[in-house]
């Protein structure tokens, strides 16, 4: 079996961002952009399954401008078989996101597709969903370990309640938790010799799919600065406190 690995260039998770000056967008110019960890947890375990023998094949893809290149090379190094990059200059959006991931399927016929469960930028977490409803194939959510049993996939997911579990058939959509692994430390070595390796590089308009936004951002804003707390000196101050203002405890 292969496996198709989606995985998202964003601003670092260590780097803080800031608002452009007018409010129009956050300013990612000269920040530190890398793949997003919850993507990373998907690569490393198809990587696991392959080194457990169960898949043959890892294919990372990316869609976004040529500067995606560098996630690419990133899942080359940690030890993908093969890099697509879907290469788009527009601000694409979860759907027509899932739009091109799914003509990569289409063409592919991997029989198990990881994504990360959300993408740190706009943690919108819809696209898996998204590709799996397009696909017409069972999904996942939220995967916190994965086991192959033939043709089936048993996916334990995180819920409010805690855990669930899932027996799904193959082939399936999966989206990774955090808590699905830990990835593997990349050498600078294998680094280097991703920067060897080919990317398949296709351009997103030869899948012929509306790439039109659905959604218009309007305003990007700090959030509001929280009031600092106060000390109280005994359970009955604080009582009072609350009654008083915020009228919690009002009528008791």
């Amino acid at each position: 079996m292969n496996i198709l690995v989606a995985v998202k260039r964003v601003v670092d998770y260590n780097i803080k961002v800031r608002i452009k000056p007018d409010g129009s967008d956050v300013d990612i110019d000269g920040v530190k952009m890398g793949i997003n960890p919850f993507d990373e947890n998907a690569l490393e375990e198809a990587l696991r399954l392959k080194e457990e023998g169960i898949a043959t094949e890892v294919i990372a893809v990316s869609v976004g401008t040529s500067a995606s290149q560098d996630v690419l090379r990133h899942s080359l190094a940690m030890g993908a078989d093969r890099a697509i990059l879907i290469e788009s200059n527009a601000d694409l959006q979860p759907l027509a996101v899932a739009k091109l991931l799914k003509s990569i399927v289409t063409r592919e016929q991997p029989s198990l597709i990881i994504l990360g469960k959300q993408a740190i930028d706009d943690d919108a977490g819809q696209t898996g969903q998204m590709l799996a409803a397009l696909l017409d194939y069972p999904q996942g959510t939220f995967a916190s370990a994965l086991e192959i049993e033939g043709n089936e996939i048993l996916v334990t997911r995180e819920v409010d309640g805690g855990t669930e579990t899932l027996t799904l058939a193959l082939p399936a959509v999966i989206t990774a938790d955090l808590r699905l692994n830990e990835p593997r430390f990349v050498k600078l070595p294998n680094l280097m010799m991703a920067r060897k390796k080919p990317i398949e590089t296709i351009n997103a308009a030869e899948f012929g799919v509306n790439l039109d936004a659905r959604l218009k951002l309007i305003q990007v804003a700090e959030p509001a600065v929280r009031k600092a707390g106060i000390k109280v000196g005994s359970v009955e101050e604080l009582i009072n406190k609350l009654r008083t203002h915020n009228g919690i405890l009002e009528g008791v």
